[in-house]
């Protein structure tokens, strides 16, 4: 149904029109529809919910798909319209309403074969909204586990790729924002607010690119909060995964203007780490 969903989308036109639907067009004009519907098969309100796809018009698009399945609501053309009233509603970045469609579509039509579309869709209007690291991350979380969906119970379907690489890009999104919250602390002195940031980043997200970044601050903050060992087994861990990056060469510069080298401590949150990331000991 996926591929037969999306085909439509693009051959559906040029099937032709037929008189009925030239009727609906020029009944409806550019007007949204209304309640006069009823006199019309459900293909042709489908058709005409098509064409206003074909027009980018993805607003009157989604309330056509809907007047489809209000009219028929337990015939196949209701099913097809609730998946393209999400995937419509999603395109006119109407969030909110693609969620209720896509989950509707998901609780009518579990085994259906486009119930994997309709989850990747509810997916995408949380992740869609990740615009930027201020916002709140609330919508990042309820991505991230509706993208999990989509990857775990759906691995073969052809959302899967895609779901990960979202997956991934939100996962660090997340590591951003912390990082973000972690560097206002450290610029205002709030040493051990920072630390516990940066800690997080470690601890949480050291798959992302930030990991670098998080370690060196880690370093600062310590030194900063005369927490020497530490700094040094921070730094020692930069200096292990991370040596040829400029993160690394700014914390031995710190470590060495006061006398001290990268070196490993382990009766500390960062010993843990090490041993983790440095022997592979939680395997």
């Amino acid at each position: 149904m996926a591929a037969k969903t999306h085909r439509s989308l693009k051959v559906g036109l040029k099937l032709g029109l037929g008189v009925s639907f030239a009727l609906l067009l020029s009944a409806c004009g550019n007007r949204a529809p209304e309640r006069d519907l009823e006199g019309y098969p459900a293909d042709e309100i489908y058709k005409r919910a098509e064409y206003e796809i074909s027009q980018n018009d993805f607003g009157d698009a989604a309330r056509y798909f809907s007047e489809v399945e209000r009219l028929y609501p337990y015939s196949d053309w209701a099913k097809r319209a609730l998946i393209m009233q999400a995937f419509s509603y999603h395109r006119d970045r109407d969030y909110e309403n693609a969620r209720v469609s896509a989950q509707r579509y998901m609780d009518f039509y579990p085994a259906d074969e486009d119930a994997a579309y309709a989850q990747y869709l509810l997916a995408l209007s949380y992740y869609d909204q990740i615009d930027d690291v201020g916002r709140d991350q609330g919508l990042t979380f309820q991505a991230l586990n509706a993208l999990r969906v989509v990857i775990e119970q759906y691995p073969d379907s052809e959302y899967a790729r895609s779901a990960v690489l979202k997956f991934d890009l939100a996962f660090d999104h997340l590591a951003a924002k912390e990082m973000e919250i972690g560097r206002y602390y450290l610029k205002r002195k709030h040493y051990t607010s920072a630390a516990n940031r940066f800690r997080v980043v470690v601890e949480q997200f050291q798959t992302t690119q930030h990991t670098p970044e998080a370690l060196h601050r880690l370093v600062e903050s310590y030194l900063s909060l005369g927490f020497t060992q530490e700094a040094q087994t921070a730094a020692a861990i930069l200096g292990h995964n991370y040596r040829s990056t400029q993160w690394y060469e700014d914390s031995y510069k710190l470590l060495s203007g006061k006398g001290l080298e990268e070196k490993a401590f382990e009766n500390n949150w960062l010993g843990a780490v090490y041993r983790q990331m440095i022997r592979g000991e939680w395997l």
